[in-house]
């Protein structure tokens, strides 16, 4: 990787130094039920096939393929009903020549049946099931409408892979292969700290000279979104001493991360940089990126990965997607720490920063697959307003003077 114009640092080369510092989390063992959006330190593998036994997929009636394999409307086929099999039950009754099983979806198909047919196909449907049926359509093939056992999963096969996360689709599968328990990565604890004099609590009338603090919450809600925990939020006034007690405060608490929003740039009132400037523990870098061009990173002797992110919203937002969430999701050892990302079409033309990569908060049709700023102001970190209504980012390199309308742009979807 090479250092981009002016002596920045590329965006790669921030990332790579931030992941060069992460060592994964400690697995523990959790029940199924409490390991919810956590990642998989091993496979779950599945305790039994599914389906567990041959089962019927449709409410009709369990038949001999033979018996019913010449019925028309013309000619029906004409059987004995000589059982009923609702859902959850467990009989096996025998049929013999002419005979069949109303069942049910779901219901464990007969041995001695090899097709299912619906209630549609004969002549009574579910009002005249009992007693005789006339089929007035043969099954397409023997197997028709059967569920077969195993022919999703077989016991032993693996349902969730190692460093994936168990979401709700892959929380059901193991579920239904009889996992429990599930070996995942402990969640990162996170501290969150807001610096700067100006900040106000959430929901504090606004003043001259002094301004909500949206980063904190952001951050709070992006942490949560990567599955990590929230140990700390915390604001301090531009003071280095302040910087110094919330850190103390976070390593109490066990914090695998802490982040800082403000304070780390070549500011007269910079108390992240205060802090920890010169100490050995924390680097400041400028990064060929906008918004978001003052960066530091390091690694405390409590093992805690600090991160001091600019102050401004826009900023916060582009920087915790670029470094810390991918950080936050290596931890957790997640096979994919990226967002995903796509190309589409200009539908809009806008100005890029020279020399650096921009992130442009955006919105995007996916349907026509076209992309535009998410506000009429621009790229300007501090339009946080705008964030309100993007869902990705537009990425341009740092070698694009402008888009045009028509452009092919990089987009990593956020929402």
């Amino acid at each position: 990787m090479s250092a981009s114009a002016g002596g920045r640092r590329t965006v790669e080369e921030q990332l790579s130094r931030v992941l060069d510092a992460v060592q994964t989390l400690p697995p523990e063992i959790r029940a199924l039920r409490d390991a919810a959006s956590r990642t998989l330190a091993g496979p779950a593998v599945a305790a039994h096939d599914i389906p567990l036994f041959d089962n019927s997929a449709m409410d009709g009636f369990a038949v001999r393929y033979e018996d019913v394999a010449a019925a028309s409307a013309a000619q029906p086929a004409v059987l004995r009903v000589v059982a009923d099999l609702p859902a959850g039950v467990s009989d096996d009754p025998p049929l013999g020549p002419g005979e069949t099983a109303r069942i049910m979806t779901g219901s464990p198909t007969p041995t001695a049946a090899d097709a299912i047919v619906p209630f549609e196909d004969t002549a009574g449907g579910l009002a005249d099931s009992l007693g005789e049926v006339r089929v007035l359509r043969a099954p397409a093939a023997p197997g028709a409408f059967v569920r077969r056992r195993g022919a999703d999963l077989h016991a032993g096969d693996p349902v969730v892979l190692a460093g994936e996360r168990l979401g709700p689709f892959q929380l059901s599968a193991a579920v239904a292969a009889g996992v429990d328990p599930v070996s995942v990565t402990r969640a990162p604890r996170v501290a969150v700290v807001s610096t700067g004099s100006e900040l106000l609590a959430p929901g504090d009338p606004a003043t001259r000279g002094r301004i909500p603090d949206s980063n904190g919450p952001l951050l709070e809600l992006l942490v949560a979104e990567a599955d990590a925990e929230v140990v700390l939020v915390a604001r301090v006034a531009d003071d280095a001493d302040g910087v110094r007690a919330a850190t103390a405060s976070a390593v109490e608490r066990g914090a695998d991360v802490i982040v800082f929003t403000g304070g780390v740039s070549a500011g007269a009132y910079e108390p992240v940089r205060g802090a920890f400037d010169g100490g050995g523990q924390v680097e400041f870098a400028s990064v060929a990126m906008q918004p978001g061009k003052p960066q530091a990173f390091g690694v405390l002797d409590s093992g805690a990965l600090v991160f001091g992110l600019p102050g401004n919203p826009v900023s916060v937002a582009v920087s915790f997607e670029v470094f810390v969430r991918p950080a936050l999701l290596a931890l957790q050892g997640r096979t994919e720490i990226h967002r995903p990302r796509a190309t589409f079409t200009a539908d809009a033309g806008w100005t890029t920063p020279p020399g650096r990569r921009q992130y442009l908060p955006a919105v995007v049709d996916l349907a026509a697959r076209t992309v535009r700023p998410a506000t009429a102001g621009g790229s300007g970190s501090h339009l946080a307003g705008g964030l309100a209504r993007a869902h990705a980012f537009a990425i341009v390199p740092a070698e694009v003077e402008a888009v045009a309308v028509g452009d092919p742009i990089d987009v990593m979807l956020v929402g």
